[in-house]
Parts: C-alpha cells; structure tokens; sequence
C-alpha cells in the first residue's frame, strides 16, 4: 500500500508518499479501506517532534477518517466486509489501508458521507463533549465562544444553538466574523476591538454563563466578562499559555474553571457510538452543518501541511487516497 511517510522531524518537506508493508490486523481489528482522512494540527505538532510518537521510522500521522471494511479479526463480530465506518482515535491513517481496533470503529449512516465524517469526528465529538459533560448547556445560557469561526468554533456555535444557548463569538477578522453569523452566532466580535465592554453591553453588563476559552492566553479576559457563579472551559492555548489562576478569586466570585480533554470522555465504544450518532442525527435533520472541506490529494501530503499552517483555511482539510 501507499502512505504519506517521514524518517526525520522537521517542515513539511519531510512529508513524502512511498510504498510501504500494509498493516497485519489482529483478532479484535478490522482492516479499513480509507476513503478520506482528516489533517489536524496535531499531526502537524507530531511532524515537528512536539508530539510523542511511538514506533520507529518511517513514522505516519492522521488519527481521523471513514472508509470501507475489507477484512475482519477472527474475534470480530457485529461488522462486516463492506461495512462503511469511521474512527477519531486510531493511528497512522496517511495510508490506504488501516488496522482498526473493533472498538474504535464508528459505524456510518449511509446517508453520511466519508467526506463529511473525516471532517466532522476529532472537532465535532469536542464539541459535543464541552456542551454536554464539561459544562451542560441549558436553554437560555448566554455562551462566550472564543475563535468562533474556528473547526471546533463553527460547530460549538451551532451546538449551542440547537441546546437552547444564546452565542456571542469572537474572531480575528471581518471575513470569520460573518462566516460565523451566517451559521447562527448572534453576536460576533473582532479581537481587536473593545471586546470585554462590547460583552458586557449585550449581556446587560451581567457578562455571560459560559466561556469557552481555547486561546489561553485571554483566560483573566474570559473571567472578566463572566457573571457571578458563572464557568469558564479551558480546553486549548492556541495563543499562549494561560496565567496561573488565583483560588481567592474563585471564591470571592463564585466562578468556576474546569477544563476539557476528549480522550478523558471517549473511554469505551459505547461513549463513541453514542456522542458520534448524535452528532449524525442532528446533520440528518438539517440542525449541524460541516462546512466544505479544501481537499488534497494524499500524495499531496506536504502541500496539504503547508496550507494548514499558512492559517489561510477556515474549513477542515481533507486527504483523498
């Protein structure tokens, strides 16, 4: 089989296609056709060498993607050859072919495309998690989003919205703002303006219910425009390490800070099955929308890489074997 590769650490010019052995599956795994995977900024931190990766070289990143079952372990039941599923959480999927464990495979509705899948699984099951288990929406919360027009912002919008929310988001430009109103946010505000007073002036200066703060480095920013008795969801730090937090303030204000990790929620296949199907129903009914993925050959791997990294895209990017 074919698989996006590299020996050594280093840019996206490390990244090449070449032959390599196809993967052996064991009893309990399903051996996957990829159809189409999905690139994060994980894989990029895994490239570079910021990110543990096991094994030795030639290494392969991707951890999401759907595509078709052509073999099954002996100690499999349930799927078949044929079947369509996806997968959030499984290694080395730049390839043709991966080695699923039979726990992580997420079956497909026929009426969800693998397009769609590998586009939807890493940020929307985030999303999912922050709204239900981190702090659980309920009908008429006022939520602060920060990088709203962001993967995971796009669909924390909208998510809210189905839950009853109201959202005001923040963002870095003219372009992501109104990309980010057109799916439903009923505020949005730039970064560069007077953002803490502009929430406050919409909020009746109460400030809002919920933050959630994945630029780290606004986390103070994101307690100020909070009401009393109010939480913020630290779940990433794209702009910098947050300060230390004071446990005096927590106490005088009543606020909450807790944080968010997906691979602390997705403990089982049934946690996967369940929060992945949800996510499917509610684009079935029209309520979630993915926006168009930019798409790269995976021979194009180091191209695909680049353009991440640019920050140009504002969708998710998908490799087509």
């Amino acid at each position: 089989m074919k698989a996006l590769v590299f020996e050594k650490f280093g840019g996206p010019e490390v990244l090449h296609y070449q032959e390599i052995d196809a993967p052996e599956i064991g009893p309990d795994d399903v051996l996957v056709e990829m159809k189409a995977i999905g690139l994060n900024f994980a894989d990029v931190y895994r490239r570079k060498g910021n990110y543990h990766l096991a094994g030795n070289p030639p290494y392969i990143c991707g951890y999401e993607g759907a595509g078709i079952v052509k073999q099954v372990g002996s100690n499999v039941t349930g799927i078949e050859a044929g079947d369509r599923i996806a997968f959030a959480d499984v290694p080395y999927a730049n390839a043709e072919l991966v080695a699923v464990p039979k726990e992580k495979a997420i079956p497909l509705p026929n009426d969800i495309s693998y397009e769609t899948a590998a586009s939807l699984l890493l940020q929307g099951l985030t999303a999912h998690y922050l709204t239900k288990d981190s702090y659980k929406i309920k009908n008429g919360d006022t939520v602060l989003i920060h990088a709203a027009a962001g993967g995971v912002g796009q669909l924390l919008v909208q998510i809210v919205k189905i839950l009853g929310g109201t959202v005001i988001g923040l963002t870095s430009s003219e372009e992501k703002r109104e990309a980010a109103l057109s799916i439903g946010a009923d505020n949005m505000f730039l970064y560069s303006d007077d953002w803490k007073q502009l929430v406050k002036a919409v909020t009746d200066g109460k400030g809002v219910n919920v933050v959630y703060e994945s630029v780290g480095s606004t986390l103070m920013d994101s307690f100020e425009v909070t009401q009393i008795g109010g939480t913020v969801v630290f779940f990433g730090m794209a702009g910098g390490d947050p300060v230390s937090v004071d446990p005096r303030m927590l106490m005088d204000t009543s606020k909450t800070l807790t944080g968010g990790d997906l691979w602390n929620v997705l403990t089982s296949h049934e946690e996967r099955v369940t929060r992945s199907h949800e996510l499917f129903g509610w684009i079935q009914e029209g309520k979630l929308k993915v926006s168009e993925p930019t798409v790269f050959p995976l021979s194009e791997g180091a191209k695909a890489h680049e353009y991440l990294e640019s920050r140009k895209s504002t969708g998710k990017i998908l490799f087509i074997p």
